[in-house]
């Protein structure tokens, strides 16, 4: 095994203090001791291994557009994942970890296979997709994701996990839930063809753009094109020149509140805005939990479009993007988070959760 390690490890040429802003759609964050991108899953593996061996710390980076890297950066090893690989087979597409994601969407559209057309523009590596469990538009990648490949680290072996064994939720999943275990490696999913048609439309805003009902197919590039369209309109679309996308896209998750929460959650609101006003609303199926939108809270709260004076604001274009000016800090960024925290929580009893993953700091 030692052979083996020095071997593929050659080839990876590390850097060592190497700056990790740049590799996060935040721009924030100090250097890692040591950094190691990886092309093929052979080297991911290896350097995995060796850190695991030598009991070195390990961040594993892809599009670094969920990391929130402390100003301190990481003492230890920062593994990039830049493998590539994009093979479909009939209804079956298999994605290397480190494939550019919103360019596979784009590729699957162009095939006319519907299942993640509503996901294109999000910003990311394919490998990040089953962690979070991406979602958007009314779209989850757990809907297609067949199975997961990925490196075990409490076994020491590479281990396939069907979609059952991945233990999908809201933004969450088996890897999420165990970050320290899985490296994720490929992923398989399942698409559907049908004639060129997007899959049903579920989402209100989706089917309002598009002039139809929900539960309605379009032309897959219709669908795709009015999912880039409504996001760049929110600053969800990467472009270095605009700081509203300089961000992790939706910085808090939309809260699911058991129905008595609901209930206080309601009387809240009457109390504060007045009993004609009525919050988002969508119940999830399970057990009478019901999801409200983080957005509304965060306005309503009194946190609108464009908030703060200092260079970590909230997106001129979107309540739910926490941005960096040009010359923030991470702790710039943390003290907006934590000020929208605060004021969300006193205003209607919820306490916002984090979506981004942080590394060295806590909000």
């Amino acid at each position: 095994m030692g052979f083996f390690l020095s071997r593929t490890l050659e080839r990876v040429q590390p850097l060592h203090d190497a700056p990790l802003a740049p590799l996060t759609t935040f721009r924030l964050g100090g250097p890692a001791t040591r950094l190691v991108t990886a092309t093929t899953d052979d080297e991911v593996v290896a350097a995995v291994r060796e850190a695991d061996t030598t009991g070195t710390p390990l961040l594993i980076i892809g599009g670094g557009s969920n990391l929130v890297i402390g100003d301190k950066g990481f003492d230890g090893t920062a593994l990039r994942i830049a493998t590539t690989g994009f093979s479909l087979e009939g209804t079956r597409l298999e994605l290397a970890a480190g494939e550019v994601w919103t360019d596979a969407v784009a590729r699957t559209v162009e095939a006319g296979l519907a299942g993640i057309e509503c996901l294109a523009g999000i910003p990311g590596s394919a490998g990040a997709t089953p962690i979070q469990n991406v979602g958007a538009y009314g779209q989850d990648v757990s809907a297609t994701v067949t199975e997961v490949v990925a490196y075990d680290r409490r076994a020491e072996e590479t281990v396939t996990l069907a979609n059952a064994e991945c233990a999908f939720s809201y933004r969450h999943s088996l890897f999420k839930d165990q970050p320290e275990r899985y490296v994720v490696l490929r992923v398989r999913f399942e698409l559907e063809d049908a004639d060129g048609m997007s899959a049903p439309i579920k989402y209100p805003e989706t089917a309002r753009a598009l002039g139809v009902e929900a539960g309605d197919r379009v032309p897959l590039t219709t669908a795709r094109e009015t999912v880039l369209r409504l996001r760049a309109g929110k600053g969800m679309v990467l472009d270095p020149a605009d700081h509203d996308t300089w961000s992790a896209g939706s910085f808090f998750t939309n809260p699911i509140l058991t129905a008595g929460e609901y209930e206080t959650f309601l009387t809240r609101v009457a109390g504060r805005l007045g009993p004609d006003v009525t919050p988002p609303a969508f119940p999830t199926g399970e057990d009478g939990t019901v999801k409200t939108s983080a957005a509304w809270l965060i306005d309503r709260a009194g946190f609108t479009k464009g908030y703060g004076t200092g260079p970590a604001r909230i997106s001129t274009k979107h309540t739910l993007a926490l941005t960096n000016r040009g010359e923030a800090t991470t702790e710039d960024l943390l003290a907006l988070a934590r000020e929208v925290v605060a004021g969300v929580r006193d205003a209607f009893g919820i306490t916002l959760v984090n979506e981004p993953v942080t590394v060295g700091v806590e909000l």
